[in-house]
């Protein structure tokens, strides 16, 4: 799961996640120059997805690794930045055997809370090097936009929330009312990914 610190330094950042009264934490915290920090090991748990679901996993904390990149979550991230996530997220993948499509962001399972890794984020970049996904332009425009939704994984919450993630993800600086291109795109993810591929 990737996020953002949405804190002004690396080192703030870096205090705050190592800090147990925080009672926050994640597995890796990689620098705007790339470098990697490891703050928990990938097979404990972490405290960084709090309440929310993914796919049906409600604990997410016990089923995922957290990946925090220092931004304070209105700023570009630095090309060194993503280089260092590419990498990382590559050997992640292979170690514990993650699918493309299990590469999530903190929005995609707490959309009502949470907006982390933000419309900044390019993930079409990762989807290019197969560490995440990308949809079609194959989907069915009308087919319905909350069924697909979480067929694809996002939980079951208020539709205007999830439409919300979705976009922020899929289609940054959209908005208004649910469209057929939100529905094509989120039918061509449900076909294609359906979340019982990650349980």
């Amino acid at each position: 799961m990737i996020h953002y610190t949405a804190m002004p330094t690396c080192a703030e950042a870096r205090a705050r996640l190592c800090d147990p009264a925080a009672e926050v934490s994640a597995h890796w915290l990689i620098a705007e120059d790339g470098t990697c920090d490891q703050l928990v090991d990938e097979a404990r748990r972490a405290w960084h997805a709090g309440a929310g679901a993914w796919g049906g996993i409600t604990d997410v904390n016990s089923h995922s690794i957290g990946i925090e990149l220092a931004n304070p979550g209105d700023a570009p991230f630095p090309e060194p930045q993503m280089a260092a996530l590419e990498r990382l997220l590559a050997v992640i993948m292979a170690r514990w055997a993650i699918h493309r499509e299990g590469v999530i962001g903190h929005s995609d399972m707490a959309p009502e809370r949470k907006r982390d890794p933000g419309p900044r984020f390019d993930w079409q970049r990762l989807a290019r090097s197969g560490l995440a996904i990308w949809p079609r332009a194959e989907g069915d425009p009308s087919a319905d936009f909350g069924i697909s939704a979480r067929t694809f994984g996002y939980p079951d919450v208020a539709p205007d929330a999830v439409l919300a993630a979705f976009r922020l993800r899929f289609r940054p600086g959209v908005h208004g009312p649910e469209d057929d291109t939100d529905r094509a795109m989120v039918d061509d993810l449900a076909r294609r990914f359906p979340f019982n591929r990650l349980t």
